[in-house]
């Protein structure tokens, strides 16, 4: 079974979000649900995203920051984060998603499991764009288009809690998920 990280602990740091003010991770308060998303205006991120956008007064109600990372530019992924309610920082040189682990290769795109996913993330993100609501992602994404996913689950003293390494382009956390992960670890006797 893949590890995250050598070591199951954050060290402690300030990220920068492109939308938003310092986020420290990891959160004294709360947990962090830290996602690791491929390139700004990915149609399959997008999907991803505008699920958890319409639950995100339920996750943070549950005690959870998000926090999304993506490996485009502050300046291209300003353009499509500027409005979200969540925590978004670009990582263009991998250097998080070297550290945790997070992956890239075809098998992002290959899988026959992300096929009806990226079928239903085009067609919705052409609907969104024709409505302006969306901007297209950049026709040679910076990192590439052969990310993957990943999830992380990280506790207020830093322990890493609970983690998902995508083995697709939309194997990631469901809300529903999510929500079930945070309420298992607010069960256990020795949590912080």
């Amino acid at each position: 079974m893949r590890t995250p990280l050598s070591r199951p602990v954050v060290s402690t740091r300030t990220l920068t979000p492109v939308n938003a003010g310092p986020v420290e991770l990891p959160d004294p308060q709360r947990l962090v649900h830290l996602q690791f998303r491929r390139f700004a205006g990915c149609p399959v991120c997008n999907l991803h995203l505008r699920s958890v956008i319409r639950r995100h007064a339920e996750i943070e109600a549950a005690g959870v920051r998000e926090v999304m990372l993506f490996h485009s530019p502050a300046d291209e992924l300003r353009e499509h984060v500027a409005d979200l309610p969540v925590a978004v920082v670009a990582d263009p040189d991998k250097r998080l998603y070297r550290e945790f682990g997070v992956e890239a290769g075809r098998r992002a795109l290959l899988d026959p499991r992300a096929w009806l996913p990226i079928v239903r993330a085009v067609l919705t993100g052409v609907w969104h764009v024709l409505r302006g609501r969306e901007r297209l992602p950049a026709s040679t994404p910076h990192g590439g288009r052969l990310g993957l996913p990943a999830d992380f689950l990280v506790a207020s003293d830093g322990r890493i809690v609970a983690f998902n390494y995508g083995r697709h382009a939309y194997d990631q956390w469901s809300v529903d998920t999510l929500l079930t992960l945070v309420a298992a670890h607010r069960r256990m006797p020795d949590r912080p």
